[in-house]
């Protein structure tokens, strides 16, 4: 055991085609993660992962060939069926009241019964993700590409599409785990978050931002601590400019396999040409797509009022004008919000308005401590694991400036928008950072029985928030009157 340890830390050792065979529990956590994906993708109801609406019309406009978007008066869009656009409008809105709502399977019987009734063409609005590059979306479009080609409904379609995007974010999450090195268990310990699988179900491009992340850090690991083989520096080259095309902030991921062996290491600038690559094709599809930032209405969440984002040019000139300034709010937004984060980043479900119970949340960081203390089945100093947790605090900053800039209000003095999962990408390589080298068959069950039982009151809460008792929108803490209950219990039932 010691030699096979071993064998992951040396830097000369010949490529293998996969990591290390799998142990029976890393199997079954895998499958426990699959089974959570596609239930969340059939049992959740349509529109009720974060902006889904909006994803779900940007797929439509992929299908029809419509790269970029169009301007209509204040509406930033495409122009699309009816039919599917009433999904949303009329059958399951999401711009609903502050009172309880349920779901019923009639809706969506008559949802699929009712196109006949919805001929001809709308003007579809959805500029909060206007910008984002079509790669995001193919997974998506391809399911409702199919679903219209065997007739189904609309309704049917969107079904499909979100069971594809969500095979395609398991296929990319696959092949990390395949690819990684080393640390195998502080990626599945990630993927176990009931976020990942909730996100990952639906129509949101975040099942290919996270896959792609989770390859991204992969390849680059196993190109700095492995004899890349031609495949898997081609597959490094490739996964960097989707990785840029996911989100820019991401791209810094692959820094983790940075190691400075020399100005002649072919392996040190094989990563960098990943890089660049990606920041090429970042900038390439921003100029393609004219660089446009669609502008739209925000909740402050300082002051409640509706409130305008900012032009990024502008905030920008905020930044620049006084750096300390910057700093002062990003330290301040990330300790007031951190808290935020952490239930997010375990699962808050709806558009952040469904809370698991209270318990489950030290569940989670229960089976998180577990992951590291399954240890990374390699050696690394002190200074690797600096550099690690360097390139995933960067990562950080960098998706809160980002919400800075093109999230909140001019000149606001917090940061607005950003939420737990947005850092899902960036959680394995912190518990790689944090794992020891070795760790034992004991870390890995305590990993299994923490995690299962997770997924199990994951799923328990959606069923039963959404199609039995109902559930309120409402950011911040839902109001109750027994702490057992909180403890117990999902939020709409506190």
């Amino acid at each position: 055991m010691r030699n096979e340890r071993q064998r992951f830390s040396g830097p000369s050792r010949a490529d293998m085609l996969l990591a290390p065979p799998w142990s029976g529990l890393e199997r079954l956590l895998f499958a426990a993660i699959c089974t959570a994906t596609l239930f969340f993708a059939l049992v959740t109801p349509p529109f009720q992962a974060p902006d889904e609406n909006q994803h779900y019309m940007k797929a439509l406009s992929l299908i029809e060939g419509k790269l970029l978007t169009e301007q209509r008066g204040a509406a930033i869009g495409a122009e699309l069926p009816r039919a599917a656009l009433a999904i949303h409008a009329e059958d399951f809105p999401t711009d609903v009241p502050p009172s309880p709502r349920q779901f019923y399977a009639e809706q969506l019987a008559r949802s699929a019964a009712a196109d006949p009734e919805r001929p001809g063409r709308a003007f579809a609005d959805f500029p909060n993700v206007a910008s984002y590059a079509p790669s995001l979306y193919a997974p998506g479009a391809a399911g409702l590409a199919v679903g219209g080609v065997v007739g189904l409904p609309a309704l049917g379609s969107f079904y499909l599409g979100r069971l594809v995007n969500a095979l395609a974010g398991l296929a990319l999450l696959l092949a990390a785990l395949r690819l990684l090195p080393f640390g195998r268990n502080a990626l599945l310990a990630t993927a176990l978050l009931p976020t990942f699988a909730y996100q990952t179900g639906s129509l949101s491009p975040d099942a290919v931002i996270n896959g792609l992340g989770f390859l991204g850090l992969a390849l680059a690991l196993r190109t700095a601590f492995m004899r890349p083989a031609p495949l898997s520096s081609a597959a490094l080259l490739v996964t960097g400019p989707l990785l840029a095309l996911c989100k820019g902030v991401y791209l810094p991921l692959m820094a983790a396999g940075l190691r400075w062996r020399g100005p002649r290491d072919a392996r040190l600038w094989l990563i960098l040409s990943a890089m660049a690559a990606g920041a090429v094709a970042f900038i390439g599809w921003m100029h393609y797509s004219g660089g446009s930032q669609a502008l739209y209405h925000i909740q402050s969440r300082k002051t409640g009022e509706t409130m305008m984002t900012a032009p990024l040019r502008d905030q920008l000139a905020v930044i620049l004008a006084d750096p300390v300034s910057f700093i002062r709010i990003l330290a301040t937004s990330v300790i007031e919000r951190a808290p935020v984060y952490a239930l997010q980043v375990v699962g808050r479900f709806g558009w952040n308005a469904i809370l698991l119970p209270l318990l489950a949340y030290p569940l989670a960081l229960l089976m998180l401590g577990a992951g590291i203390a399954c240890g990374s089945d390699a050696r690394f100093g002190m200074g690797q694991r600096l550099w690690w947790l360097a390139v995933a605090a960067g990562v950080a900053l960098l998706i809160e400036t980002a919400m800075y800039l093109t999230g909140t209000p001019l000149g606001a003095d917090y940061i607005q928008g950003t939420q737990g999962r947005y850092f899902l990408p960036v959680l394995p390589l912190v518990l790689l950072a944090l794992s020891p080298a070795r760790g034992g068959v004991e870390a890995q069950r305590l990993l299994a029985c923490a995690a299962i039982p997770l997924l199990l009151i994951a799923a328990a809460c959606v069923f039963d928030s959404f199609w039995i008792h109902g559930f309120v929108t409402a950011d911040g803490m839902p109001p109750h009157d027994s702490i057992i209950r909180a403890l117990l219990l999902p939020s709409p039932r506190w």
